[in-house]
């Protein structure tokens, strides 16, 4: 939108609304909340790592017991458990929630995935797991890759919420939330406002004016 000034006859710019604002504070706050949310997302799975250093992933007694293979085995004993996420207990009076999506279904193909895959692979695929975590924390602080960090956040909570998520001790919601945090990190691409791809993505963009796929796929996850 534009407004003509009745007084030299020029037009002047009204205030753009949302992320493309075109006021220096507002584009400021949007950058520093987008920086705050990205950050938090990465230090969470910081903070995940050290529990389940690698080479022995905190487990105990050949692979069968504690740090990381105690979730391993909890989301195995409990994969065949009746298992709904988004529950709503609108009526307190009535037994069970009134809403309610479930997911069994999903919880017990994950058992599958981690009787067949995880578990008899632990020594190796415990590097997958703690890896990821490792590049989603740098990615989201970073702003290195961000796009596709965000993306490997959502597979990574999507799992745990899958498979935790109706365990007795645990909190559906903690992992329902690192979920749309990742999503909402994913649509925002943070390292595009700060961090490293604001370097890396004028350099992609000419490899991919220049026809290079490979340029277009890394400025997607940028």
């Amino acid at each position: 939108m534009a407004q003509i000034n009745s007084a030299g006859g020029q037009r002047q710019e009204q205030p753009r609304e949302g992320i493309y604002s075109s006021s220096r504070l507002e584009r400021t706050i949007t950058v520093i909340a987008i920086a705050i949310a990205s950050i938090g997302l990465g230090y969470l799975f910081f903070t995940q790592l050290w529990w389940k250093v690698p080479p022995e992933f905190g487990c105990r007694n050949d692979f069968t017991r504690g740090g990381l293979c105690f979730f391993i085995e909890e989301e195995s004993a409990i994969a065949g458990d009746p298992n709904k996420l988004l529950k709503a207990d609108i009526i307190g009076s009535n037994p069970g929630s009134e809403l309610s999506v479930p997911i069994g279904w999903a919880t017990q193909l994950n058992g599958v995935f981690i009787d067949n895959v995880v578990q008899p692979n632990i020594r190796w695929f415990g590097y997958v797991i703690w890896g990821t975590e490792a590049f989603i924390f740098l990615s989201m602080c970073l702003g290195f890759f961000s796009r596709l960090g965000a993306l490997a956040a959502i597979g990574q909570g999507t799992q745990l919420m899958i498979g935790l998520s109706n365990a007795p001790s645990e909190w559906e919601w903690s992992y329902i939330l690192i979920v749309l945090l990742a999503v909402a990190m994913f649509g925002i691409a943070p390292g595009r406002y700060f961090g490293l791809d604001r370097l890396l993505r004028p350099r992609l963009k000419v490899l991919s004016q220049r026809g290079s796929r490979v340029g277009r796929l890394l400025l997607l996850f940028t």
